[in-house]
């Protein structure tokens, strides 16, 4: 009696707490989602109509927590008057007849097949990406040995472009040689501090370089034919170029620093003779003469300045003496005798030879 009392306590517990929260029997089994006839059974303490002693307790304890009692408190409360649990074979058979366990086990099957179907496509991308990866690791070789063949090609290209510039090089030296070498200095005349120079192997505009090499500035005047090029004064260190015209026939160039001057024609640098007759180094008349016209009139006036009148010596007798003289002029031999009461005297002073009785 004691213990259907103690069932009848509980049942009778949970119908009241149900009531006070204003609950009925269907909202009750849309809260727990467990079966009306369940419910009904859990308040008449009527278990045996469950389906199996393991689901008294989760019932009771499901009923109590969605009327507002602690559940787990009420379970300890009659845990001696609860029937135990059953098996998990019985419960499996019995959550077969539930439906929301029902609903539960089809997702997870659901579930398990999406896998399953998944399993063949997930393989499949599997080993494609595994020969996607192989031919980019062939590819990327493939390109590497490739581009190492190229430098290689390129190394070899390079060397034999050296090896032909280097040859080309070698063989292209002698022509610049001879063209530093083709001007030349010919020193025509010279008189005290003035000297001429014969320029050859110059063509068309020919640069004329006037640079000051000392530590003092230098005064310098360039003329042409007559003509006024340029004059200035340079600075040490400083230089400047004159394009002289390819017509041009004498440059007259004045040089007030003579010693720190430096004269350069068409790349060719003129190295001055030393003055004559104790002139001066300092100011000097520098005159270059281009083409054979001039050479021709140098060579003639050389010739008449070497070559100067003789003036023959007399000699003169006694009262009936005779004199005789002999004068050369311009390598040809004269000479001359006369007879008088007075010694007479001939000066020869023409080419040739002359006699007179």
């Amino acid at each position: 009696m004691s213990d259907e009392k103690d069932s009848l306590t509980i049942g009778k517990k949970l119908h009241d707490a149900r009531v006070a929260k204003g609950y009925t029997l269907d909202d009750l089994q849309k809260n727990t989602k467990i079966q009306k006839r369940y419910l009904i059974a859990i308040e008449d303490n009527d278990f045996d109509s469950l389906p199996g002693e393991f689901y008294v307790r989760a019932f009771v304890k499901q009923y109590a927590d969605s009327v507002g009692l602690d559940g787990s408190e009420l379970l300890s409360q009659f845990d001696t008057k609860l029937p135990d649990t059953e098996d998990p074979e019985y419960v499996d058979r019995v959550n077969d007849d539930n439906p929301e366990t029902r609903s539960a086990q089809r997702k997870v099957e659901e579930r398990n097949d999406k896998l399953r179907r998944y399993i063949p496509i997930i393989s499949v991308s599997v080993v494609v990406l595994i020969i996607l990866i192989a031919i980019w690791v062939a590819a990327a070789r493939s390109t590497r040995n490739t581009a190492k063949t190229q430098i290689e090609t390129s190394k070899v290209s390079v060397s034999g472009n050296k090896s032909a510039s280097s040859k080309s090089s070698s063989t292209k030296k002698p022509k610049t040689t001879k063209k530093s070498s083709g001007v030349t200095f010919k020193k025509v005349t010279a008189s005290g501090s003035n000297i001429t120079y014969q320029v050859t192997g110059t063509s068309g505009k020919v640069p004329l370089k006037i640079a000051a090499t000392g530590t003092a500035s230098a005064w310098t005047s360039v003329s042409a034919d007559g003509t006024s090029l340029w004059q200035a004064s340079l600075t040490s260190g400083k230089s400047h170029t004159i394009s002289l015209p390819s017509s041009t026939n004498t440059v007259t160039i004045n040089a007030g620093n003579a010693e720190a001057t430096q004269i350069t024609v068409d790349g060719k640098k003129l190295k001055l003779a030393a003055p004559l007759n104790s002139g001066s180094t300092q100011v000097r008349v520098i005159t270059l003469q281009f083409g054979k016209s001039s050479s021709s009139a140098s060579s003639s006036s050389s010739s008449s300045a070497a070559t100067s009148s003789s003036t023959t010596t007399t000699g003169t007798t006694g009262t009936t003496g005779t004199s005789s003289t002999t004068g050369t002029n311009s390598g040809t031999t004269g000479t001359t005798s006369g007879t008088g009461t007075t010694g007479t005297s001939t000066d020869n002073s023409n080419t040739g030879t002359t006699n007179s009785y």
